[in-house]
């Protein structure tokens, strides 16, 4: 790849797998564990995405289009859905793993990627009735919705509001105060208390080198070596979002503590937060992690014990990105899942 200058946009994303508001440089806000992400460049090379994925745009709202990605494959619709200032993309390695066996789409949500920017309309809700806009859109009967992190939020108002619309819900490291409170775990407020506390520690992780914001690859390899997982590279040069995006869906988090529909959830309970977390001697970050862990614990029992029938598939020692570092076994228990689905 020819190198290139690059501006570097900061995203904040997932030392705990939660959502915060935090500015750095200014640029990004988002959520606990923070990288940089390269906005395009005016000469950077020319380069297409190599997933087997055809792209489409769905109107969900008043100019509002989403970014649609379908990878084909038979059987049962399964749609993904991407964590906070992630883009569908972040599937472009996995999905084609599920076309083997299911028809694949994944949604980039409002205000990300090559998805519409409006100006207001973030709250969950919004969120899971674009989800059903696109679902009318393609004319897809109860389908599986698989969502990462923040998503949980969309699938759990979905799965509350309308679980006759959905075959089955699959949370990949999603349970979080904002996808499920019945008021016997954490709550969300607690939730966003706590992640303040980690943003300062996160704040502490050292800025790519100028060799690795030089190039695309070599700003992957930082993410890789740094965090323990490794994005597409569609994902790690898609565009930026802008703060306010943050910021609404941030204020447009709620409670759910009813989820109807068939549900199947991967916790990383304990987390690996990733090598820079796991071996910094910095007692901020020691004391983050800790408290990572305990409340990661709370919130999976709260949820193992308040939604009847779920499947829930406790991750030792696992990225949060579970259907990154841990592709084998997420494909096992989403077929068995699957299989068992009416």
């Amino acid at each position: 790849m020819r190198k290139t200058t690059l501006r570097l946009g900061v995203l904040t994303m997932l030392l705990a797998s939660t959502l915060c508001a935090q500015h750095i440089a200014g640029d990004w806000q988002g959520s606990s564990f923070r990288f940089l992400v390269p906005l395009w460049a005016q000469e950077a090379p020319a380069w297409r995405d190599p997933s087997s994925h055809q792209v489409q745009f769905v109107t969900v709202d008043d100019n509002v289009r989403l970014e649609v990605l379908d990878w084909g494959g038979s059987g049962r619709p399964v749609v993904l859905l991407a964590g906070l200032g992630n883009t569908a993309h972040v599937y472009d390695d996995f999905a084609p793993k599920l076309a083997a066996h299911y028809h694949v789409y994944g949604i980039t949500r409002r205000g990300f990627g090559a998805s519409s920017v409006p100006a207001a309309s973030y709250d969950a809700d919004r969120l899971g009735d674009d989800v059903l806009a696109v679902l009318d859109s393609l004319k897809l009967t109860r389908p599986v919705l698989a969502g990462h992190s923040i998503a949980g939020s969309e699938l759990s108002s979905i799965g509350s509001r309308h679980p006759d619309r959905v075959g089955g819900l699959v949370y990949f490291d999603a349970v979080f105060p904002y996808s499920f409170d019945n008021g016997k775990g954490p709550s969300l407020e607690e939730f966003k208390e706590k992640d303040s506390q980690i943003e300062m520690a996160a704040s502490r992780m050292p800025a790519p080198s100028a060799a690795e914001q030089a190039s695309f690859a070599a700003l992957g390899a930082y993410i890789k070596r740094n965090m323990g997982f490794t994005y597409p590279e569609a994902e790690v040069r898609r565009q930026r979002a802008p703060t306010r995006v943050f910021q609404a869906v941030d204020a447009g988090l709620k409670k759910f503590a009813d989820i109807r529909a068939p549900a199947l959830a991967f916790i990383a309970d304990p987390q690996d937060l990733g090598p820079w977390a796991n071996t910094s001697e910095d007692p901020a970050v020691r004391r983050a992690v800790a408290l990572t862990q305990g409340f990661k614990e709370r919130v999976t029992k709260a949820f193992e014990d308040g939604v009847p029938g779920a499947r829930v598939v406790r991750m030792p020692n696992v990225n949060h990105y579970v259907f990154l570092t841990n592709e084998g076994d997420v494909l096992r228990e989403m077929n068995g899942f699957i299989a068992s689905l009416k």
